[in-house]
């Protein structure tokens, strides 16, 4: 039998039970970022019954899993995150989550799921493939640094390509979203403190009122994304939180505002976070204020391989799946750190959900964990078969220079901070760790 048959024969079908089982096993015991420690052990346990072997990683949470490696062959990764969100469950479903306040509202327990079954399908003619499929089940995506510890962990090495996929409420089942280039957005967060001088009320000409200027850096940031970001990119500037003053006859002496900077491009998002800080050091001089600007660096922007997208196509249509162009998603994922290291391609697979990620009412259609995990499986063999190893985007040298322009934008200078991903609290902008985040809250949705 040819190996489209073999990965969508009939008995394949008697997936879709364990899948779910192992779907809503997930879902009743939901994990927060880095505490994924139960998750870990159920991972396991179900990847060993299947006589899978567990590579040698060091990771305090999560794992890393491989199939293959009989045959001489190309190393290709699959990426699942298995983590969830500080959401109270509100679906009413009987495998709700047994945890007051925590949900996998993002759906990581279907990708956790998926990759498994892709596991399960590799693991059945295992000593047929050329090469080796490595399974990356990480955690705490939803503080953008769950992949920058599998990396440290060394998974990524002889990878030569790296695949993941994100559910998508609004697509059908049976479809999946796959284009080359940009797909989901730069997440970074920022804190501007400015700094004037009190006074009462009745007599501003005795103070530096900061929140004038706070309010005129409100609407003078907008103008960057007009005018310095060219009208075939796009970015998104929003101000989410403005705090200042205690009582309603005194001008306080600071005002803090806070916010998402949001971009799809390496070049852009450099741009944008450097006109950000130019801007309100302008504004708050011309105003009288000095300004501090405390950063919250996000993954960079989720950019798909040209080659891969190809090859992702090919696989989808050959099983009989739909594909289709995605809109952008202007959320981020961390899945972009990967992207950094090797040729790497995300994709949105259909779940026909009635909410969008992070809704304490979120769901979806349970049909869609065998495409996923057929889709997985086939595009991680073709990968094999076909030997694509050479990467097709920037240079190493090219994202060097693009990593130290963006520690340059980041600077700290004059007593700011620059925060790592980490901080994260399952910021949606990456948002400060001490800041107040709303439910439903995280960097990927």
């Amino acid at each position: 039998m040819g190996r489209e048959s073999t990965l969508t024969r009939p008995e394949a079908s008697e997936l879709l039970p364990k899948l779910i089982s192992i779907r809503r096993h997930l879902h009743q015991y939901p994990e927060l970022s880095h505490e994924e420690f139960e998750t870990t052990a159920s991972v396991k346990g179900w990847l060993e019954e299947a006589g899978i072997r567990i590579a040698p990683f060091s990771l305090r949470t999560g794992l890393v899993a491989e199939v293959g490696g009989v045959k001489p062959g190309p190393v290709i990764a699959i990426r699942a995150d298995i983590d969830a969100l500080p959401i109270q469950e509100e679906t009413g479903l009987p495998y709700a989550s047994r945890f007051p306040g925590r949900m996998h509202a993002c759906g990581h327990d279907f990708h956790t799921a998926s990759a498994i079954g892709a596991a399960y399908l590799l693991k059945e003619k295992e000593q047929e493939l050329e090469g080796t499929v490595r399974f990356l089940f990480q955690p705490a995506e939803e503080k953008a640094s769950g992949a920058l510890k599998v990396i440290a962990s060394g998974a990524l090495e002889n990878v030569q390509a790296i695949f993941g996929l994100h559910n998508k409420p609004d697509l059908p089942v049976g479809t999946l979203g796959i284009k080359e280039g940009p797909l989901m957005a730069a997440a970074d967060g920022f804190v501007v403190e400015l700094t004037g001088l009190g006074s009462h009320a009745a007599v501003p000409e005795a103070g530096i009122d900061p929140i004038v200027a706070a309010a005129q850096i409100v609407s003078a940031v907008q103008a960057i994304v007009s005018r310095s970001v060219s009208p075939l990119h796009s970015a998104v500037i929003s101000v989410t939180k403005l705090h200042s003053g205690t009582a309603w006859n005194v001008i306080p002496d600071k005002a803090v505002l806070e916010g998402t900077i949001r971009t799809f491009d390496e070049p852009v998002r450099l741009r944008v976070l450097e006109r950000f800080r130019e801007v309100v050091e302008g504004v708050a001089s011309a105003y009288g204020t000095k300004a501090s600007v405390r950063w919250v660096q996000g993954p960079p922007p989720v950019i798909n391989d040209g080659a891969l997208a190809e090859l992702a196509e090919e696989e989808a249509t050959s099983l009989g799946y739909t594909a289709v162009r995605p809109v952008p998603s202007p959320a981020g994922e961390d899945f972009a750190f990967y992207q950094r290291q090797v040729p790497g391609l995300f994709v949105f697979a259909g779940t026909a959900g009635s909410r969008e990620w992070h809704h304490p009412a979120f769901d979806l259609d349970e049909a869609a964990l065998p495409v996923s995990a057929r889709f997985l499986a086939g595009v991680a063999e073709r990968a094999l078969r076909q030997g694509k190893t050479a990467p097709a985007g920037s240079s190493e040298a090219g994202r060097l220079s693009q990593a130290e322009r963006l520690a340059a934008a980041m600077r700290v200078k004059d007593g700011e901070q620059a925060e790592p991903a980490d901080s994260v609290e399952a910021g949606k902008a990456g948002a400060p760790a001490d800041a107040v985040r709303p439910a439903g809250a995280g960097t990927s949705g």
